[in-house]
């Protein structure tokens, strides 16, 4: 439902219009140094309204912590981080309630949970939630990269997502510009690069390194499609084509397309996959869609603001799922170990 991982458990909870929006992360390691300012950087990445094609609505989002931190340490318990929502108009969503969004789930909402759901800019399904996944990834970059006790591991795992393409443009700007003249909602494709990962993390079948970053990245709303290495390019490869010759007795290997996981564990090389993220569904543009009061067919176009692009603000939030996940895994293979100890 609302949880996700084993060690490293997350608890996603708030409404994009309501009090505030926050994540209960249990798990972490104490001893884990921790401020404020370890947040802002990513949380600016995410941010509306700091880059062309994105909504005008700002919030602040400094992290409130409110458990399981002592001293601008982790203690161990569990973590509590709110963010307030400040920047709201619930009055364009009330005009608009007659007519579920084409593309959001107002409709299946209120089906699922019987009308009593908070609608206001999509309630408990909004984008605004993944702030909550931004500030658990700024957590978990940090145990993936903190100076290991002696006999662990977890120093030199880097992660990386960038967008490839918006619009099916490699030049970003002329994509973005298609939306601009259509004056309508465009999508686009992300690739995240890890590297430093150890061989032996995830686990066959249904704990499959794909499986469970494939199961974190479709946590992130507006995701359509996942795929690794040469992804579906390789329904269209030979065999022998295809595998991965390997170099050394370290696991390198001459090509990587399988994207640094084989068997649904990582190989020791650069775990490569990308995500495709469809477009805003929330566009100025006029729609024939539902009026389920009249119960009939009628012209409608979503007000309020949105993203032109919402690809523009997931490259941050991409990075957070990867490490949420890559954490857990190294927690289980207690390559992180419980209590961290800093090097001098």
């Amino acid at each position: 439902m609302n949880s996700f991982g084993r060690i490293f458990r997350v608890n996603i909870f708030g409404e994009s219009h309501g009090e505030s929006v926050g994540i209960n992360i249990d798990g972490i390691p104490a001893g884990l140094p921790l401020t404020v300012e370890d947040f802002l950087e990513d949380i600016e990445r995410r941010k509306g309204g700091t880059q062309k094609g994105t909504t005008p609505r700002q919030e602040t989002d400094l992290p409130i912590f409110k458990s399981g931190l002592f001293n601008n340490i982790t203690t161990g318990a569990p973590l509590t981080i709110l963010f307030e929502n400040n920047n709201t108009r619930s009055g364009d969503y009330q005009k608009q309630r007659a007519v579920p969004r084409p593309g959001h789930a107002d409709f299946v909402a209120s089906k699922k949970f019987g009308g009593f759901e908070d609608y206001r800019g999509g309630g408990h399904f909004s984008g605004r939630l993944t702030v909550c996944l931004v500030a658990a990834g700024v957590i978990a970059k940090k145990l993936l990269a903190f100076p290991p006790s002696p006999g662990g591991e977890g120093q030199g795992v880097r992660l990386n997502a960038t967008i490839l393409e918006i619009g099916g443009e490699t030049d970003l700007e002329k994509g973005l510009q298609k939306a601009i003249d259509a004056k309508d909602t465009i999508g686009g494709i992300l690739e995240c690069r890890v590297t430093g990962l150890p061989i032996g993390l995830g686990e066959p079948f249904f704990d499959s390194a794909e499986s469970l970053l494939a199961h974190a990245a479709f946590a992130i709303p507006a995701v359509r499609g996942v795929e690794f290495g040469t992804g579906f390019a390789a329904a269209r490869m030979f065999g022998t084509e295809h595998n991965d010759a390997i170099e050394n007795m370290d696991g390198k290997t001459v090509t990587n397309h399988a994207g640094g996981v084989v068997g649904g564990i990582t190989n020791g090389n650069e775990l490569v996959f990308r995500i495709a993220v469809k477009p805003t569904s929330s566009t100025p543009k006029d729609q024939f869609t539902l009026n389920w009061e009249t119960g009939s067919m009628e012209t409608f176009s979503v007000k309020g603001r949105h993203d032109l692009c919402i690809a523009l603000r997931v490259p941050v939030v991409l990075e957070a799922v990867t490490a949420i996940v890559l954490a857990d895994l190294m927690l289980l293979e207690q390559r992180i170990p419980r209590v961290l100890t800093p090097q001098p």
